[in-house]
């Protein structure tokens, strides 16, 4: 059997090199296109027959739109829901990409440091462009709170600029970590199950113990890619607050 890291290797399916960069179509590439065609069609379905009584499915895309909206109005309040486009397809793309990863053989874009960075990156953009814009000089308020006494800047300042700064590692080691982890930690216990299989009857007595786990951390590895596709919206909503009220 493949060893654990395996599954997480990048494969060339389409090679382009532009000047000397690899630009080439990945399995990494597929997947992240994959889970934006298969959120975006899941929605375009359910919500095609806008019915008033909805069935499953409309009603499946009616409660993850109220949820990621609840989300947002009280993270940032009505004035932040000019970002809900964002916010929504941030969910959708991490939930999609996630529950892809469980299949067999599928490719989990989720676990690669460099995919949950670009939209940890995204996110911080998005508030820093979007809170200079909005309140000028006002938006460096985020980082000496209010209440604090000025005697303590020079202290304060430095760690909120610090902390501010690393938002996007924070933002993006969290879902990269727990999403890497889980996998490697299936691919080892199903090599057990299989490894324990190929000694005899005993060694198929013995597979049983790491089969259950592999079913318990199964259940478990689906429940943690639907919170941490709740966390990363979180963060990000928390964070898009600080562009509309840097003060707080």
């Amino acid at each position: 059997m493949a060893g654990p890291i395996e599954q997480f290797q990048l494969s060339r399916i389409v090679p382009i090199e532009i000047g000397g960069f690899d630009l080439s179509f990945t399995n990494s590439s597929a997947y992240m296109f994959s889970a934006v065609g298969l959120g975006a069609a899941f929605l375009l379905i359910a919500t095609s027959t806008r019915a008033l009584v909805p069935g499953r499915l409309q009603s499946s895309a009616e409660l993850l739109y109220e949820f990621v909206s609840k989300t947002l109005r009280e993270n940032t309040g009505e004035k932040g829901m000019r970002f809900f486009p964002l916010v929504f397809s941030l969910f959708m793309f991490v939930l999609a990409a996630n529950l892809i990863g469980m299949f067999p053989y599928a490719f989990t874009v989720t676990s690669h440091i460099i995919v949950t960075f670009a939209l940890a990156m995204l996110v911080f953009l998005t508030v820093t462009i979007y809170g200079v814009w909005r309140n000028g000089f006002g938006f460096f308020r985020l980082f000496m709170p209010s209440g604090v006494p000025p005697l303590l800047a020079p202290i304060i300042v430095p760690i909120e600029v610090v902390s501010y700064i690393s938002r996007p590692v924070s933002h993006s080691v969290r879902l990269f970590a727990v999403m890497l982890a889980g996998h490697i930690t299936l691919k080892v216990f199903a090599g057990f199950v299989v490894s324990l299989g190929g000694l005899g009857a005993l060694g198929i007595v013995g597979a049983v113990l790491p089969l259950v786990m592999v079913v318990a951390l199964t259940g478990l590895e689906l429940l943690m890619s639907v919170i941490q596709a709740y966390i990363f919206t979180m963060l990000t909503c928390m964070y898009l607050n600080d562009a509309l009220d840097p003060g707080h």
